[in-house]
């Protein structure tokens, strides 16, 4: 992606089914969870720069000594400063306490069996360390205590807030964070009461209760009291302070989530190959949480899915295919290379079919899977039109004749090298700007100056600000009579609200085309109807429609498209620029379990959604700078 935004987080969980000298004998190393946590937090770190955090249970801990541990860091290198630091605590250990499982739990601290793991990219609030994750909701009695993370975002956080209030709470702040951590913890505490009233009944002494509260808690209860009203994407994992643990989906299944178990451990995470690669595991063996369900991870037991709100139509996002999962997936190795031939027919049609007068290229490295998949698309073509040729020869065919058309080759070429060392630390726009446009390096003579058509791959466009600023003007130095930006993605016309920073309608460069468009057509009256009818939607409580969608109607894509060319060529370069994009339907053709597209399509799956995109209008219509949710 050309334009960076931020996006979803990563989860990462840990449980040990066994004693810690198990792991020991077995492997060598008491340290072989927090090996395990800190590859998976490696693997998973595109997921989240903004900061980082683990968490550590230790289960039968004697009262009077400490079982739960947290570290958190916002440095540039979270990962590795909250390890390190974790690290340095066993310096100085001799070897054979070291070997002592018995000694290092009691002794040492991140010696636990339950261990969970974030990565944040910050889409709200600041990066101070309080907006890290795991959060702690602390309590004196084990079976209240709560840490929580997540990979999330909530649209009603308001509504949540005033029921919280209502409830005789006093959160801390507005934010889902807090929200989603206090609405557990208030349903944890009535379970925990519920629990104690009843073996209290019993005759049982309160010193033994708690024993049987932490066996019979009924996690599923509670996640469901919790949950039944949030809006919005979500995979929240939790941890209670005496062993039990969930992990639970959303209902559209919009955020991603992963676990393997066997008889040594339950592992969780935001993708795939990143337990295949932890633990050395085949696909099959790694299952994907259920949307709507939770795995509930009992603190002497195995991991099972429990219901906690009733699936809906699944909308998996599709960003997490085109671009924020790591390509090493299977399936979305395959499908990044199928986004890219869907392509191929389209861009042959752009250029007249000239191939000889075309290259391809990529930029940035992460549309490297769908440029491989643009050029087998464009070769089978070719490969129809030899084959054609050679069929055309009859009994004129000779060897070297068959040879000459064998040689016609697709032209591809590295055209452009980020320079990693550059940085744009010039405070001053003008400066910086001229700074941004060298951060790649050309290579000359790639492109024949005024002949070639330079075809460059692109996985989505988001603002448009690098390829106006940079990308064009850096491809320009080359010579080539025209341009061509191929996004692997659809238009990217609304906001995202379920995970993705993409909050304002004002910054992509598709709404800001087709809001052009209107203008010189004189559609103003069509422009204040839509805010009115916007302002309507976010008064309605049930049935609510994104009137936003009527603005992108009046225009084909390819009226877009071509405004959107208009608006980002500079001024200064000499090549003709043109940008194409993916079509939704070959989008689908290409991910078909993963058809969240609302940012494409406007189609939200939550009434929350819905509600994003009219406020992100109003917000536009009455010039504010505001987030939509």
């Amino acid at each position: 992606m050309s334009d960076q935004i931020k996006h979803e987080c990563g989860i990462a969980l840990v449980k040990l089914k066994k004693p810690l000298e198990f792991y020991i004998e077995k492997y060598g190393t008491p340290f072989y969870a927090m090996n395990k946590m800190y590859l998976m937090m490696e693997k998973q770190h595109n997921r989240g720069q903004d900061g980082a955090g683990i968490a550590n249970i230790k289960f039968d801990v004697a009262p009077g000594n400490r079982y739960l541990f947290r570290k958190r860091s916002v440095t540039t290198k979270a990962i590795q400063d909250i390890f390190k630091s974790v690290q340095k605590k066993f310096k100085g250990v001799p070897k054979e306490l070291l070997s002592d499982g018995a000694w290092m739990k009691e002794n040492m601290p991140f010696m636990g069996e339950l261990w969970l793991g974030h990565l944040r990219y910050g889409t709200y609030g600041g990066n101070s360390i309080d907006s890290c994750h795991p959060f702690v909701r602390q309590n004196n009695w084990m079976t209240r205590t709560l840490v929580t993370a997540g990979n999330f975002n909530l649209t009603n956080v308001g509504a949540l807030f005033s029921k919280l209030v209502d409830l005789g709470q006093h959160p801390k702040e507005i934010a889902d964070t807090v929200t989603v951590l206090e609405k557990i913890g208030h349903f944890q505490d009535q379970e925990v009461e519920r629990l104690f009233r009843q073996y209290k009944d019993q005759g049982i002494p309160n010193r033994e209760i708690s024993q049987y509260i932490a066996r019979d808690m009924d996690l599923q209860t509670i996640l469901k009291r919790s949950a039944n009203d949030w809006d919005g994407g979500y995979a929240m994992v939790g941890l209670m302070g005496h062993g039990d643990a969930f992990v639970l989906r959303d209902p559209n299944g919009i955020r991603p989530a992963f676990y393997y178990q066997n008889d040594e451990i339950v592992v969780v995470a935001s993708e795939r190959p990143v337990i295949q690669t932890a633990f050395n595991v085949s696909l099959d063996q790694v299952k994907e949480l259920t949307p709507g369900h939770a795995l509930i991870i009992k603190r002497h037991g195995d991991a099972e899915e429990k219901l906690v709100r009733e699936p809906q139509e699944k909308k998996s996002c599709s960003f997490e295919r085109i671009y924020f999962s790591r390509g090493s997936d299977f399936d979305i190795y395959r499908e990044r290379k199928e986004l890219g031939r869907l392509l191929a027919k389209r861009i042959i049609d752009e250029i007249d079919g000239e191939l000889d007068k075309a290259v391809f290229s990529f930029i940035p490295n992460t549309a490297e899977i769908a440029f491989y998949g643009l050029i087998k698309g464009v070769e089978d073509h070719l490969d129809e039109i030899k084959t054609q040729r050679i069929a055309a020869l009859g009994s004129q065919a000779s060897v070297e004749k068959i040879r000459d058309i064998l040689a016609t080759r697709t032209k591809i070429e590295k055209v452009a090298i980020k320079d990693a060392k550059l940085r744009t630390f010039i405070t001053s726009d003008n400066d910086r700007d001229d700074l941004v446009g060298h951060v790649y390096d050309v290579t000359y003579g790639t492109v024949r100056q005024g002949i070639d058509t330079l075809i460059v791959m692109d996985d989505s466009i988001v603002r448009g600000t690098t390829l106006k600023k940079s990308i064009l003007k850096i491809l320009d130095r080359l010579g080539p009579k025209k341009i061509i930006i191929v996004s692997s993605a659809p238009q990217i016309r609304y906001p995202d609200c379920y995970g993705i920073d993409m909050a304002r309608l004002g910054d992509f460069a598709a709404f800001r085309a087709v809001i052009a468009l209107h203008k010189e057509r004189g559609n103003h009256a069509l422009l204040q109807r839509v805010y009115e009818d916007a302002k309507l939607e976010l008064t309605k409580s049930e049935g609510v429609s994104n009137r936003v969608k009527e603005l992108y109607n009046a225009f084909t894509n390819k009226d877009i498209e071509l405004k959107m060319a208009e608006q980002l060529r500079p001024s200064d370069i000499k090549a003709e620029v043109q940008i194409v994009f993916q079509s939704i339907e070959d989008l689908h053709l290409a991910c078909p379990n993963h058809t969240g597209d609302w940012y494409f399509s406007g189609d939200y799956p939550t009434p929350g959604g819905m509600k994003v995109a009219n406020r992100a209008y109003v917000n536009y219509f009455e010039g504010k700078n505001e987030r939509a949710y």
